[in-house]
């Protein structure tokens, strides 16, 4: 049983006082639940999975306009606060567009750059969605546009199939593909409420795979801050590495230089902005400063600094249509849907976990299905215009909620200096360094590097642990997309694990009460004479009803040599507390009566205490309760044993 031997004295010193303070206590029937009809039931269970927030209790006793209007604030939740927009609300907006603004332009261009797109993708990228978002998002303070996640799994799995150096046209569609399936999928996610299924990716498995991504597209900006021209395309850490070291002939004192200067700026700016959040408007500037800056210089001295590469030139215009390039036939349609799921998922993750972060701290609630909608469609709308995947940032979100913004108008106000900027600005961007580029994201990812979440993962839970660790060092050594894979798989594994290894007690008394706790947890609870008192916390069936047959039969083995090691009174009885117990099926019954037999020929009696309402409902309906009795079922623990004891002591 796993007791030390000071916990056994403790027991022998004290098992002939535990008694049971009132043996005439009153002995409760447990009672079936009301009586349903199977379409009543099954309607109620519909509405507990993919209704739980009850989105249509605002409709209920209202007038049909009402209802109309309640119908468009929920599918366009601009509608909630427009009529109140002011003009001090404006002004809170204004602020934080204007300063995320200039944080989403050079990310845009960075992050197109980290999908091997062409920069102006990233620009286009920052201009719908945001508008569209804020008609249909439900998230004052979510910052719309690209996020290093999802444009590095882009980049990578895309880059396996093609070249986007030999086939730019073919890459480009096959982008805007994936970005139009990513937004199909989030927004059928969101339709048919099945949100659900993104919570395979735990946060233990989240934080591994970013800190995994992070490390890599850290390295991967080697190629740039160093000048390297020819680098590998992989994006494992071993290829990456070598393609550094062994094109060490390539680099440039001049682009190092700058490169370096302009990321220990950067990080400074972030190390200021962390330690005085007052000061966020700091580290949010930096990136358009070092953007300016870097180009002015460069511009000056482009007679001396021919090994820095630039920019080039960026077309100037809005989003051109891009609805005539999605493919939807041929060979690499598979490779669209696959790249458009995995990181239609990865975004939509980020998304909604950023939106909820900053909605919990202004009291306020994000609708996740709405969200999926809204981001689907955002993607949908997007992938016709030129965009590629788009999501909430954390980095520009957080500088909107820093900066005061007070509903989505703060996406609206960056749009139109993305706007401006696409239209009048882009020639000034022909001399920016790409070294620039790359000193911005390695500060904007290395956040993602959670070191402080993977050591509370490894204090509290060690399977979590794990799965961070093969997440993490699956990106690192196979691929992006393969670890990813590798720690869904894992969570499902512990989910798994879960289900079919439920967890089994053995509880005892507490002294002077009629509760009964595990004895491994409170010391103080002893074990009741002649009763094995088991607790099962999970539901019965057939995935874990052997398992949880084999492992009660060890619990009486144990039981029964611990009572003849310590001289007890013989066992005589087995209660099964079946509180936790929340559902049982076909599986599940058959071997509660199976052990029930095992148990009436070894003259051991089993007693079920505190089924619930519809584990009791099953009981009843297969006839099971016939073979264990009258005195089979009880409502608690405590009354089953002052009930079988006072049989026991009423018997000659």
């Amino acid at each position: 049983m796993g007791v030390n031997s000071n916990r056994v004295e403790h027991f022998d010193s004290h098992e002939s006082t535990i008694k049971i303070q009132d043996e005439t206590m009153q002995i409760h029937a447990v009672q079936l639940p009301p009586h349903r009809t199977t379409l009543h039931k099954l309607r109620q269970r519909v509405s507990e999975i993919f209704f739980p927030d009850d989105p249509l209790y605002r409709f209920k006793n209202q007038t049909c306009f009402k209802k109309f209007l309640l119908a468009l604030q929920y599918l366009f939740p601009i509608f909630q606060w427009a009529p109140n927009y002011n003009l001090t609300l404006l002004r809170s907006d204004l602020i934080s567009g204007l300063t995320i603004s200039s944080l989403a332009i050079p990310q845009g261009i960075s992050y197109a750059k980290l999908a091997n797109l062409p920069p102006i993708i990233g620009l286009y990228s920052s201009f719908v969605p945001p508008l569209i978002y804020s008609l249909l998002g439900s998230s004052r303070h979510l910052g719309v546009g690209p996020v290093s996640i999802a444009s590095l799994v882009m980049g990578s799995m895309l880059s396996e199939k093609i070249s986007y150096t030999q086939e730019p046209i073919l890459y480009l569609g096959l982008a805007f593909t994936a970005t139009f399936f990513a937004g199909v999928f989030q927004a059928s996610l969101g339709i048919l409420r099945l949100g659900f299924v993104i919570d395979f990716l735990s946060k233990a498995t989240l934080v591994g795979f970013t800190g995994g991504a992070a490390v890599i597209v850290s390295l991967q900006q080697l190629k740039g801050l160093l000048g390297i021209v020819h680098f590998t395309s992989k994006m494992q850490i071993i290829p990456v590495m070598i393609s550094v070291f062994k094109q060490r002939h390539e680099w440039s004192w001049q682009t190092i230089l700058l490169g370096f200067g302009f990321l220990v700026f950067l990080l400074t700016t972030r190390h200021i902005s962390l330690r005085k959040p007052k000061l966020f408007w700091v580290s949010a500037a930096a990136p358009l400063t070092s953007v300016i800056l870097s180009t002015i210089l460069v511009f000056l001295l482009r007679n001396t600094t021919h090994q820095i590469s630039v920019i080039g030139h960026l077309p100037k215009g809005v989003n051109p249509p891009s609805a005539n390039m999605l493919y939807f036939n041929g060979p690499y349609l598979a490779l669209a849907i696959k790249t458009g799921i995995i990181t239609g998922i990865l975004s939509l993750t980020e998304g909604i976990a950023v939106g909820r972060t900053f909605a919990s701290l202004k009291n306020y609630q994000v609708d996740g299905n709405k969200e999926m909608m809204a981001i689907g469609l955002m993607n949908i709308a997007g992938s016709c215009s030129s965009c590629y995947v788009t999501t909430g940032s954390f980095s520009r979100s957080a500088v909107n909620y820093n900066a005061g913004a007070q509903t989505t108008v703060s996406n609206i106000i960056m749009a139109a200096a993305v706007l401006v900027t696409l239209l009048f600005l882009m020639p000034l961007f022909y001399y920016t360094p790409n070294v620039v580029l790359a000193a911005i994201i390695i500060t904007a990812v290395i956040g993602l590097i959670d070191y402080q979440s993977a050591y509370k993962l490894w204090k509290v839970d060690k399977l979590d642990f794990l799965a961070c660790l093969c997440s993490f060092f699956g990106v690192l050594f196979i691929s992006v997309p393969l670890g990813l894979g590798i720690a869904v798989i894992i969570s499902v594994f512990k989910i798994l694990l879960h289900v079919t290894r439920p967890n089994t007690l053995v509880l005892g008394n507490i002294p002077g009460t009629q509760m009964f706790h595990n004895i491994n947890q409170y010391i103080e609870a002893l074990r009741v004479p002649s009763f094995l008192i088991l607790a099962v916390e999970s539901p019965i069936y057939f995935a874990n009803s052997t398992y949880l047959q084999e492992r009660i039969l060890r619990w009486v083995r144990e039981e029964e040599e611990h009572i003849k090691a310590n001289n007890g009174a013989p066992l005589k009885c087995i209660i099964l507390d079946m509180t936790a117990v929340t559902a049982i099926d076909t599986s599940g019954l058959d071997t509660l009566c199976e052990l029930r037999k095992m148990l009436e020929k070894r003259s051991l009696e089993l007693v079920l205490a505190n089924p619930i309402g519809n584990v009791m409902e099953k009981l009843h309906k297969s006839n099971i309760l016939d073979s264990f009795g009258l005195k089979g079922v009880y409502l608690t623990v405590g009354e089953a044993v002052a009930d079988i004891s006072s049989i026991w002591k009423a018997q000659p």
